[in-house]
């Protein structure tokens, strides 16, 4: 007879350590039980988990989503798990009202997908509104990687949360949190699960175990401790500052980055209320994009390039105030 074979616990527990780190971190700053928490290489992965756990119904996507909360709805689709529904045009927001709408004529839904923070001018969904128009029957699935960690949201209304650590965290590529309501958790299958994602995954038998009953039954593989570790310490030093001084602080930036842009005469698509921003200010600049987002690289300023009429900047709150008068400056002679 075979015998099973165990892994090196004493190794996997000091591996594991930072994953613990990051999963208390994130459900502190998140509002989700520690037990709903996993932890994911990326956003894009995570959404495909979602997407491919979903297997019954129609799923609404605003048709100006950033494409990793595109793709994987389209993908699951394709092999009949869901159906996707494209609402509003591209450059459009999505509202409760225009959910509302969408649902009247769309009733089999069984699931929302929609960014905290637009990724293309920084407007920020009424995550409040969004969920009490779809009532409590349907799944809410959150993109929150444009605005976890700087603005203060009501993120535990989402049945299944996203983040990637990248973007606002700054904890770097390769770590990042998915997180579960009750009912999310209850309702999305682990189809993409593996090997961690299982009972005793260290006991090598050659048999298939059963699914943890935590979020962990989304683990494929283990993450880099490195990368895991980065974001647990991104997490604890958002905490440490507080997400309501860093909202403040960066909204008071972007308020100075907009009163120079206006001040020489350039077109800010993005809000300008606080309470539908994040961090992202956009600048309507066309067939000037391009130019415009080298003569700020020259003067040691990095923007997003959004094809040849758009450039992003993005407002930390370490950014420094001289910052917005060197871009308005810079970009003076593309009124």
């Amino acid at each position: 007879m075979a015998t099973a074979v165990r892994g090196a616990v004493g190794a996997s527990d000091r591996m594991h350590a930072e994953d613990l780190r990051a999963r208390a971190a994130f459900a502190r700053l998140s509002g989700f039980a520690f037990d709903a928490v996993s932890l994911i290489p990326h956003t894009s992965l995570g959404l495909f988990q979602v997407a491919f756990g979903i297997d019954r119904g129609t799923v609404l996507i605003g048709r100006s989503e950033f494409p990793a909360n595109l793709y994987p709805w389209l993908r699951a689709a394709e092999i009949g798990l869901s159906r996707a529904r494209l609402i509003g045009a591209v450059g459009q927001n999505i509202t409760p009202s225009a959910i509302a709408e969408a649902l009247a004529e769309t009733p089999d839904v069984t699931a929302v997908t929609v960014s905290a923070v637009d990724f293309r001018s920084g407007f920020r969904a009424d995550l409040a509104g969004i969920r009490e128009a779809i009532g409590p029957d349907r799944l809410l699935i959150v993109d929150a990687i444009q605005g976890f960690g700087i603005v203060e949201m009501p993120w535990s209304l989402a049945d299944a949360l996203v983040v990637g650590g990248q973007k606002w965290l700054r904890a770097g590529w390769g770590a990042g949190a998915l997180a579960f309501s009750g009912a999310g958790l209850e309702r999305i299958r682990p189809v993409l699960g593996g090997w961690t994602g299982v009972l005793e995954p260290s006991r090598y038998d050659g048999a298939e175990h059963p699914v943890r009953p935590d979020a962990l039954r989304f683990g494929i593989s283990n993450l880099s401790p490195f990368a895991t570790g980065s974001f647990a310490t991104a997490l604890e030093l958002v905490e440490a500052a507080t997400v309501s001084a860093i909202e403040a602080r960066i909204a008071d930036g972007v308020d100075a980055l907009l009163d120079a842009l206006d001040d020489a005469g350039l077109p800010a698509v993005s809000p300008r209320e606080r309470s539908r921003r994040a961090g992202i200010v956009a600048l309507a600049l066309p067939g000037r994009a391009p130019a415009a987002h080298r003569a700020l690289a020259e003067r040691g300023i990095t923007t997003t390039l959004h094809g040849d009429d758009r450039i992003r900047l993005a407002v930390h709150a370490t950014t420094e105030a001289t910052v917005f008068e060197t871009v308005a400056e810079t970009l003076g002679e593309y009124v």
